[in-house]
Formats: structure tokens, sequence, C-alpha cells
């Protein structure tokens, strides 16, 4: 069961990614005191392949590769749903990733 709670954790993270931001797997995994879990956020993720609620394609690796996009319904989808909010993917990987970046620890802040 805590494998559960720590996936509804992640999902609520992911629906806080804005419209053409992402973040990584590393970022939510580090934003929920995980750090080292970048793997379980990934597994987390795809459990949530049927949630409209969930951006799940906001969420690529650390250097901004579509490492999940083989989870997405269709040959291209992850990058399709990408390119819809503006984010340019070259060769399954994030352009200007530094600009478009989501920090949920630095976003998130609690004060």
């Amino acid at each position: 069961m805590a494998e559960e709670n720590f996936f509804k954790k992640v999902h609520e993270v992911a629906k806080l990614i804005p419209y053409g931001k992402v973040t990584s797997y590393g970022a939510i995994a580090r934003y929920l005191g995980a750090a080292g879990s970048a793997r379980m956020v990934g597994w987390a993720m795809n459990k949530s392949g049927k949630d409209p609620d969930i951006p799940a394609h906001r969420v690529v690796n650390r250097k901004g590769l579509l490492t999940g996009k083989h989870h997405f319904k269709g040959t291209n989808l992850m990058q399709q749903l990408l390119e819809s909010e503006g984010v340019r993917v070259i060769d399954n990987q994030i352009q200007d990733m530094e600009t478009i970046y989501w920090d949920p620890t630095i976003a998130l802040q609690k004060d």
C-alpha cells in the first residue's frame, strides 16, 4: 500500500506541471523527499496512463529525453502532445530544457 500512496503523491505533483513546461522523474522524487527514486516515479507515471488529468507527457528524464514515450498509444504521441504545447522536440529530446524546465521543489516551496 505504501507504493500506491507514493504513486498518488507523484500524480498530484504531475497535475501541477504547467502547460508548456516539463520536469524530470528525479525532480518529482526529490520534491517528495525520495531522492534516488526516479525510477519509481517513472513507474507511477506509467500507471497514470488512462487518467487524462495527469499530464504524464510532461515528465522526462534529467537530460530531457522522452524515455517514457513507449508507454503512450501510437508511435509518437508523447512528442505530439509536447509539441502541441509549444515544446520543441528533436530526436526524442526536449530542446531548450533550461528554459521550459519546471522544478517542483522551487515552484511549490512551502512557506
